[in-house]
């Protein structure tokens, strides 16, 4: 089965077809560096690291572009706060951001991170080309793009001219039209600005992903995410610059966006003051926990953040491990039963089920549900079994790391837990309780181990322990 990926642009799912057969080109909007990231940056990272982690897995060689505003007001503003100099604010949220996403297993899946300060020349070069081909003009405070020469404007947005005119985007009387968007800047005192031929300032905010985009993937390319608060203006914005210098069309082939990660009804944003620093988020819970967290939601739908959902995601994510760990424990055996060679036969059968889900644009909530099958299907095969052939074991393992890997999770090295003495001594005098049937001494040593953290289970095959992590 092909995989299918809906299509922002025509609003339907779509067969992916590569511009260039196994190769694939990407480009995801970046942060802009003037504070630490949150948990909605998070949501979208995550989102973009596991479609790439996807594609590659399905065997497409993918190039994936991030780029960094470091250059925007909202530095500015924040360095003047802080009196230290821009750039120096931009690199110290910048560094930031790659610890989260190194912490997040997000950085290694980035070709490349492009800084908007380092792509001054590209920027100027569209800039130009866009007034020599007339789609731009120079005022009295910078170089707008006049929107009344793409008559495609709005076509990613699904709005008409009515719908356009009723926005207001940088209201300046020395505009032609209220809806013309900034190229460059007209700043002489800024510390973030830099000459051009038409004078000393800063590029507008949309026409710096497009050269970036242009230097490193050329004028077409397949993907292009982001957030969907970023559809308008800025998106529709990079298809006017990109298409008006191209004449090719489309800019990008497939345009994806992420749903909002919503607090009490709102979306988590820094203006509305109710983010949760990703920093914040990983001294409470660990970076599988919060993969998990936004994998149990498709990509494109909304997630409601509370910390009992992240808490039920651990709690699924223990379950996983559990299952792990309780194969791992299992004596490996040379010889295979007519039982187990037909139970790995079904077990493997599940990787087909998985693919599947996620080649439906992605669905990491059904593919879940397929990982959790599996988890139930086993253990529902190892009880009452004290060994296991040491091929099928390898399998199990090695399925749920592989398929589990593809979320970022279920990759931590699974060691064989030891209890302490005196709980080894505890543990053995509850069982001696139980032989008694002093079920009230048997339940409060349980009541102790559980607050020390540890958890007994009571089987045919006899007593398992779990240490809580």
């Amino acid at each position: 089965m092909p995989i299918k990926i809906f299509n922002t642009l025509t609003k339907k799912k779509e067969i992916f077809e590569p511009i260039n057969k196994n190769k694939v080109t990407m480009f995801v909007c970046g942060p802009t560096v003037y504070d630490h990231s949150h948990l909605g940056h998070a949501r979208t990272y995550i989102a973009y690291d596991i479609i790439t982690r996807y594609l590659r897995y399905r065997g497409f060689n993918l190039f994936f572009l991030m780029n960094i505003t470091d250059d925007d007001d909202k530095i500015i503003k924040r360095s003047k706060e802080r009196s230290i100099e821009p750039t120096k604010l931009a690199r110290e949220f910048e560094q930031s951001f790659y610890e989260d996403m190194k912490t997040l297993n997000v950085l290694s899946t980035v070709n490349v991170f492009a800084r908007a300060s380092e792509h001054i020349k590209e920027i100027i070069s569209q800039i130009q080309r866009l007034i020599d081909k007339s789609f731009a003009y120079v005022s009295t405070n910078g170089v707008y793009y006049d929107i009344t020469k793409f008559e495609d404007y709005g076509k990613l947005s699904h709005q008409d001219t009515e719908q356009l005119e009723k926005h207001r985007i940088e209201p300046d009387s020395t505009k032609r039209n209220p809806q013309d968007f900034a190229l460059w800047k007209f700043e002489k005192q800024s510390d973030l600005s830099w000459d051009s031929p038409w004078g000393r300032g800063r590029p507008g905010w949309h026409i710096q992903d497009t050269a970036i985009a242009e230097k490193y993937l050329g004028q077409q390319y397949d993907i292009h995410g982001g957030g969907l608060d970023l559809i308008f203006p800025h998106h529709e914005s990079e298809i006017a610059q990109m298409e008006s210098l191209s004449g090719k069309k489309p800019m990008v082939k497939y345009w994806t966006h992420t749903g909002f990660l919503m607090v009490n009804g709102e979306k988590m944003a820094k203006s509305l003051g109710n983010f949760v620093f990703i920093k914040d988020a990983l001294k409470k819970f660990d970076a599988e926990t919060l993969r998990l967290f936004f994998a149990f939601t498709h990509y494109r739908s909304p997630i409601d953040f509370t910390e009992k959902n992240l808490e039920q995601s651990k709690k699924s994510l223990d379950r996983l491990y559990t299952t792990l760990e309780n194969v791992h424990s299992m004596k490996a055996t040379k010889n295979i039963t007519l039982q187990e060679k037909q139970f790995d036969m079904r077990f493997l059968g599940y990787k087909q089920k998985f693919i599947d889900a996620m080649d439906d644009d992605f669905n990491t909530l059904e593919a879940l549900k397929v990982l959790f099958k599996m988890s139930n299907e086993v253990n529902k095969f190892i009880t009452h079994r004290k060994e296991l052939n040491k091929d099928v074991k390898e399998n199990i393992l090695n399925m749920f790391r592989e398929l589990g890997g593809i979320f970022g999770i279920l990759q931590k090295e699974i060691k064989k837990e030891e209890l302490s003495d005196d709980i080894k001594k505890l543990v053995d005098e509850r069982e001696e309780a139980r032989k008694k049937k002093d079920w009230k001494t048997a339940d409060e040593i349980r009541i102790k181990l559980n607050k020390m953290g540890v958890t007994l289970e009571d089987t045919p095959e006899g007593i398992k322990w779990k240490i809580k992590k």
